[in-house]
């Protein structure tokens, strides 16, 4: 079985995986990390939102191929050790979790989105196209905006 070295979240991990095995699957099954969700494992739903080299991927349709030896950063890599991102405190200043299940997609979207642009309109907010089943879509929308302005 091949093996594919990357780093997750700061640290490099070796794993031993089909070079076609979704990247979603090493993250959750062989390495642990329980941020990123599976929610349609199609790149629709985008719940398993993570960054690879700081861009915004759905690691449910990259193959762990497509890692080896770059970056790949999950909502457990966000923070700077107990201070949180900018884009997390202001996902809890609006209360904008409800179930929670999308949150950690929805935050690694907003936080690529803001690297993008620092003061972005709501149709650059809604083109993130994550989907939020409890439809906390206004509070998200807010969140990101509280943390544009935090972040300038």
């Amino acid at each position: 079985m091949p093996s594919h070295t990357f780093s997750v979240n700061g640290e490099s991990v070796t794993v031993d995986a089909p070079d076609d095995m979704p990247l979603l699957w090493v993250l959750r099954d062989l390495l642990g990390v329980r941020g990123p969700k599976y929610g349609c494992g199609i790149d629709v739903c985008k719940a398993c939102t993570s960054h690879l080299d700081g861009q915004a991927v759905n690691p449910c349709v990259v193959p762990v191929s497509d890692a080896e030896g770059r970056d790949v950063t999950t909502i457990e890599g966000l923070a700077d050790g107990d201070r949180l991102h900018p884009v997390q405190e202001a996902w809890l200043a609006q209360d904008v979790a409800q179930c929670g299940y999308c949150q950690p997609g929805q935050i690694m979207a907003a936080v690529a989105l803001l690297r993008r642009t620092e003061n972005p309109s709501d149709e650059d907010i809604d083109a993130i196209a994550n989907v939020c089943r409890c439809g906390t879509y206004f509070r998200i929308r807010e969140a990101i905006k509280k943390a544009a302005s935090m972040m300038r």
